[in-house]
């Protein structure tokens, strides 16, 4: 129990902090808000062997800790990741600030001129799991959209996040805002996850990004609102109007580019009136990459593949692993994808301008592409700067959760000594 009131001791501290910290976010001026992110990437560029450093002590960790190839490739950082950090917090700061935009006005006949206007929510709280650099990008979009943020990075990545998290810490200061403004969980201690989420009244909405235990340990034990996604099922459905080029392009980035991020596809669905030759095409493309295509029925004769399991549609890979079955043109891709999927991404390669509304229309998933890969699904590539997590729920925010998706609103209601009858 000791670590627990610890933990909650913690956790309690920090929301009071954070909370105080609102107050002055909600009256920061764009250009403070701009001067502070704007300091931190300063900060990441000057800080790069420091923070490889750092990773490099995580990596170790990690190792020991005997993490997936998939899990070591998310903590790792190079010089090319960093500057990919720095990057995202100047384009962060160069996104328009969403406080106090108007989103609608209106007049009524009864005299009052109303405006909805976007407010910040207040503090965020976000656990996540083996990307560094979430630090950052978390950091830089509740200081965006005004809110405070509580940091909880996964045990394996603490001295990188720390290290980043300094670099945060000076950009506010350099602009004169509340270092509590984004502050880090400083300790491993799973503990601190359970008094966040249930820090009522101190953090108003957690954001988890990791894998399904931790979303689903977050769903299940929150006591605020969640922004979540459970697993990212991403499909790709290959139409017979597919045009093969196309095809084979978009097929091979959206499993092969990045495997253990949330977008990446994990079932390839084919239609059966396609030229036999683009099966052949595709799945002979993907074996040649060093893909596990896990196949069914007719796919399953062609070179280089494995049959595939029952349970292996509707499972999140995040490895060189795809599952591929024919299906009954775009209604048994909507079917399938209906029964397996997860509402991340999907994407249908078709010329058929009637196919692809067809697919549109008949699919409620938070993304869905057109011949483009499903590794698209990022707030950064959204032209947001960056994003916080990849939101499948139907209330408040769905897909990238930009600086945007982190602000709720308000009403501004003005009359002119107006009166009810």
């Amino acid at each position: 129990m000791k670590d627990m009131d610890n933990a909650e001791q913690l956790i309690q501290r920090m929301g009071a902090a954070a909370q105080e910290a609102t107050a002055a976010l909600r009256e920061a001026s764009a250009e403070r808000k701009h001067a502070a992110l704007i300091g931190a990437a300063e900060a990441i560029r000057l800080s790069v062997p420091e923070i490889l450093a750092a990773n490099a002590l995580d990596l170790d960790f990690g190792r020991e800790k005997g993490l997936s190839d998939a899990m070591m490739d998310r903590l790792k950082l190079t010089e090319d990741r960093i500057r990919g950090i720095e990057d995202g917090l100047r384009a962060v700061a160069e996104q328009p600030d969403p406080v106090g935009s108007v989103i609608t006005e209106w007049d009524r006949p009864n005299g009052l001129h109303i405006q909805r206007v976007r407010t910040p929510i207040g503090v965020i709280g976000v656990i996540y799991e083996s990307r560094p650099n979430v630090t950052a990008d978390a950091g830089a979009l509740a200081l965006k959209s005004g809110n405070a943020v509580i940091l909880r990075g996964g045990s394996e990545s603490l001295h990188s996040s720390k290290a980043i998290h300094d670099c945060m810490v000076k950009g506010l200061i350099s602009a004169g805002l509340p270092a509590e403004a984004i502050q880090l969980v400083p300790t491993r201690d799973r503990a601190a996850v359970s008094a966040m989420l249930q820090a009522q009244g101190l953090i108003d909405v957690i954001i988890p990004r990791g894998g399904k235990g931790l979303v689903g340990l977050v769903q299940r034990e929150a006591r605020v609102p969640v922004f979540a996604h459970l697993e990212g099922i991403c499909h790709v459905y290959a139409d017979r109007d597919a045009d093969a080029e196309k095809a084979l392009r978009v097929v091979l980035n959206a499993k092969t580019r990045r495997t253990g991020i949330c977008g990446s596809a994990e079932c390839l669905l084919i239609d059966s009136a396609a030229d036999p030759a683009l099966r052949e095409q595709l799945i002979g493309a993907l074996v040649k990459a060093g893909v596990e295509v896990r196949a069914e029925g007719e796919l399953a004769q062609i070179a280089g593949t494995v049959q595939a399991a029952p349970d292996d549609f509707g499972h999140e890979f995040l490895d060189m692993i795809i599952a591929a079955k024919l299906v009954d043109g775009v209604e048994g891709a909507i079917a399938h994808i209906r029964q397996y999927g997860s509402q991340h991404t999907e994407s249908i390669l078709t010329e058929n301008d009637a196919t692809a509304q067809r697919f549109f229309n008949g699919l409620d998933s938070a993304i869905l592409m057109r011949n483009a890969s499903t590794q698209f699904a990022d707030g950064g590539e959204f032209g947001m700067g960056a994003e916080i997590g990849i939101a499948t729920g139907k209330l408040h925010a769905r897909g990238p959760v930009g600086a945007e998706q982190l602000t709720s609103f308000k009403y501004l209601v003005t009359g002119d000594g107006t009166i009810r009858s």
